[in-house]
């Protein structure tokens, strides 16, 4: 077989074009598989004959009118077979599947039946036969259900059954078998189905296909005969390895036709490799792909075939990547000159930088899936099932890993949490406080899995098919995807190497934004730190008055009935926060610190069930019923707009006072060794300049005590959180008396949307799918109106005070889509939780890169 292009056919059509080096052919025109085989031409590949169909032209196919087949067939050598494959602009898009061996037919199954062999000429034959009946003339593929026989027997009953089920003969022409592969295949893809598939997978509605027809090397001789693939990466770890697989002929016709016999590429135990059996066309095989990776500039996965010792190359496809193969994949082809680094950073989606830094299921594990609910945080953890924060305590103080599962967390449930290696619930969303707190501790959690069946007095749970597990039973959550599995499948350990590192340091370079972390304890502001966050964008304090030592003071605080009471409680409170304080300033030396003030309701602190009411009237030498009757009395209908954030620090000043001197206080201590700190502090909820001007003055005055009592300065940055509508329309008001503005997406689309961000998961999935929000405004910025908020504010405080500080801190800081808006509105920078500090980082570098390349962003 030559491979040499053929002679000019007679195409009068410029949409179905023979590929050769010099052809006019492009990838939004072709798709990227047809100019693929152009570009391995001009590399002067062994690549076989192969004409080219445009988009126009395979739609044109689609709808009724057919090039000129007869012309196409002719231009390839007499009794050729031949294959069509799709050639979508994207490979990510799908498409029909490939279409083999036709022309093959009677005379030329008597023709390689002479050749080589009758069972394998009939294998091909009947092969062909059957994927014809099935995907082209549509019919039942249970017909051949019956058909035993192998070889011609089987070959002579495949025909009769399709001539039964078609009513007509198998087609014999192969310009009638061409035909009517093309216009099936044209028209599965302009299907409904195939239209809606694709666009879930990110294609445009009016995507195009091309088709390239291409002779068949088949691979048969009396040498060394047989297919294959090959690359130069492993796939799941991106290092250099000679990967792939071999079927060969030549070592047995049973191989060929039951297709089962796959050969290494390298030396293999259990029979001869490639390498053996062929090792010129081995060596031919990887410098064709070496060749390829130096000038398409990717890895390359090589479709060959072996035909007498020759190879012919049939395509080439870039090798498919975990996330971690594909970080190493670009940083390699930058280091080795191939690429520049910052094409290496436009090769990596950021999403899929969460699954390096967690634990993940394997990709080849099996799925017992017995649930699923909203992906609240990545990674994948297996533990035995518990109910409660303590018996997860009492499981990790065992050394047994558990998963914490609850209707829903409550801050309360922080304990629990950590101790914990992942979080399921019944409730919530991607702004629950299950699915924030997951985020922060890097903990695998699933949320809203309102499908099943959570029943936590029997201690048990219900799959949708039925099944019951029950405490102790083990489990496995998968955050990335939202599945919940019965059993422990294989897992995938998270790898931050020396390639992850090269390319994040590519990456700070090219980024215009800053990137702070959310972390709440030592170690949030550790794995931040790790993560290369530069500094803390937002520290919610009220998390640290949830350890045992605390809530006591802190109920006594509560229910004090004086002013002076309350301080006496949150004297015993100031030290454990200065301590707390001073811990996360060293962690951070040299970068900013932004502490939020206390923010929920303080309801939240108190118990609700008989025996939680009975401990805290001992604790405070009060009778139950008068404790229940305070309890009860503080309750609101809507706490989470009721006295919270900057509204008890307006009716409590006392919290804000104290919280203030441990700032200060805390600032003072951690300067004695390295660099000085300057504290940000922040009043959360604020909705009216006054409460600003009120609480600032307040925090002036302690801090004016502090330098008095200590004897020394020290200099603070004062905030406000931009959480409601009212505070962004009066953002020029408020900044006159700030420093910084943060934005608070969480709460600002809550208030926005009247939704609530914990109750929105149980219908937000039905509301994406019928188009009323485009995504889950939780999870990605509604920029036409969150975002119109948002700007506004901005434009105002910018307006007001040209040098403030703006930036978002709810969970959307670490989303890609959602930093693309920040940028343009001028954010200073984006703060998110710690395990997405990458994420934000990537994302922020490709939008620049973007920008300076005069790309749409």
């Amino acid at each position: 077989m030559t491979h040499a292009a053929p002679q000019k056919p007679a195409i009068d059509n410029p949409n179905v074009t023979v590929i050769a080096a010099t052809s006019p052919m492009s990838t939004p025109r072709h798709g990227g598989r047809a100019k693929c085989l152009q570009r391995l031409l001009r590399l002067d590949l062994p690549v076989p004959p192969t004409v080219a169909l445009s988009f126009d032209a395979v739609h044109a196919i689609a709808a009724g009118e057919m090039p000129d087949v007869a012309a196409m067939v002719q231009s390839f050598p007499e009794g050729a077979l031949l294959c069509v494959r799709p050639s979508s602009e994207d490979p990510d898009w799908g498409g029909p599947g490939a279409m083999l061996n036709i022309g093959m037919n009677d005379a030329r199954y008597v023709e390689l039946s002479d050749r080589i062999g009758n069972e394998a000429a009939a294998s091909l034959y009947l092969r062909f036969v059957q994927g014809y009946a099935i995907h082209v003339a549509r019919l039942d593929p249970d017909m051949f259900d019956d058909i035993d026989e192998a070889g011609a027997a089987g070959l002579s009953s495949a025909l009769a059954a399709y001539e039964e089920e078609a009513e007509e003969p198998f087609p014999q022409d192969p310009v009638v078998q061409l035909h009517e592969v093309l216009r099936s295949m044209a028209r599965a893809w302009e299907g409904t189905t195939a239209r809606l598939l694709r666009q879930a997978r990110g294609a445009p509605a009016d995507a195009g296909l091309g088709l390239v027809v291409q002779q068949m090397a088949l691979g048969l001789g009396q040498g060394e005969c047989g297919s294959g693939v090959l690359q130069l990466v492993d796939s799941e770890t991106g290092l250099r390895q000679i990967t792939g697989r071999y079927l060969s002929q030549s070592q047995g016709r049973e191989a060929l036709e039951r297709g089962t016999k796959s050969l290494f590429l390298t030396r293999d135990p259990r029979g001869p490799s490639l390498e053996e059996l062929a090792p010129e066309a081995f060596e031919a095989l990887k410098a064709h792909a070496e060749l390829m990776r130096r000038k398409l500039r990717a890895e390359m996965q090589i479709e060959f075939t072996l035909e007498n010792g020759k190879v012919h190359i049939l395509d080439g496809v870039r090798v498919e990547r975990t996330p971690r193969a594909a970080v190493r994949i670009a940083v390699r082809l930058a280091e080795d000159k191939i690429i520049p680094p910052q094409e290496a950073l436009m090769r990596v989606d950021p999403h899929s930088l969460s699954e390096l830094l967690h634990r993940q299921i394997a990709d080849d594990a099996p799925r017992d899936v017995i649930g699923s609910g909203v992906a609240a945080s990545p990674g994948a953890a297996t533990g035995r099932i518990v109910f409660s924060s303590n018996e997860a305590q009492a499981s990790a103080a065992r050394d047994e890993p558990c998963i914490l599962v609850r209707r829903e967390t409550s801050p309360e449930d922080i304990r629990g949490m950590h101790a914990a290696v992942g979080v399921l619930t019944e409730r919530g969303g991607m702004t629950s406080h299950a699915a924030v707190i997951g985020r922060g501790l890097g903990l695998p959690c699933v949320v809203g899995a309102a499908q099943m069946k959570f029943n936590l007095k029997r201690g048990q749970i219900t799959a949708a098919d039925g099944r019951t597990f029950k405490e102790g039973d083990i489990i496995t959550i998968d955050g990335t995807q939202g599945q919940i599995l019965a059993g422990a499948p294989e897992m995938v350990e998270a790898v931050l190497d020396d390639s992850f590192q090269t390319f994040m340091t590519w990456a700070d370079d090219a980024r215009d934004i800053g990137v702070r972390a959310n972390a709440d304890t030592p170690a949030d502001a550790t794995t931040a730190r790790n993560f290369a966050a530069q500094g803390i964008g937002l520290c919610r304090t009220e998390h640290m008055f949830f350890e045992q030592d605390r809530l006591t003071p802190m109920r006594e605080m509560i229910f004090a009935d004086t002013p002076q009471d309350r301080k006496a409680a949150l004297a015993v409170l100031l030290p454990m926060q200065r301590a707390d304080f001073t811990e996360l300033f060293r962690i951070m030396e040299g970068m900013p610190v932004c502490i939020r003030l206390f923010d929920p309701p303080l309801h939240e602190f108190l118990p609700t069930d008989r025996a939680g009411l009975r401990d805290l009237a001992e604790a405070l030498d009060l009778p139950v019923s008068d404790v229940t009757r305070r309890v009860e009395a503080m309750g609101e209908y809507n706490p989470m707009l009721g006295m919270r954030g900057v509204r008890l620090g307006i009716t409590v000043p006392e919290i804000y006072d104290m919280q203030a001197r441990a700032i200060f206080e805390a600032t003072l201590d951690a300067s004695r060794v390295g660099a000085p700190v300057v504290p940000e502090i922040m009043l959360p909820l604020v909705s009216a300049k006054r409460e600003v001007e009120i609480l600032r003055a307040r925090i002036d005055a302690v801090a004016a005590a502090v330098r008095a009592e200590r004897g020394a300065e020290f200099d603070y940055r004062f905030g406000v959180m931009v959480e409601t509508p009212r505070a962004c329309l009066r953002a020029d008001e408020i900044a006159q008396h700030t420093h910084f503005l943060s934005f608070g997406t969480n709460d600002l689309t809550q208030m926005a949307y009247g939704l609530s961000r914990d109750d929105a998961g149980r219908f937000m999935s039905n509301y994406v799918q019928q188009g009323v929000f485009p995504e889950d405004p939780f999870h990605v910025l509604d920029v036409e109106g969150v975002g119109e908020l948002i700007a506004i504010g901005a434009e105002r405080a910018r307006q007001a005070r040209s040098d403030i500080t703006l930036s978002i801190c709810g969970e959307h800081g670490g989303n890609p889509e959602s930093i693309q808006f920040c940028r343009a509105v001028g954010m200073n920078y984006v703060s998110c939780s710690p395990f997405r500090v990458p994420v934000a980082r990537l994302a922020a570098a490709q939008l620049a890169i973007k920008e300076r390349l005069g790309e749409d962003v």
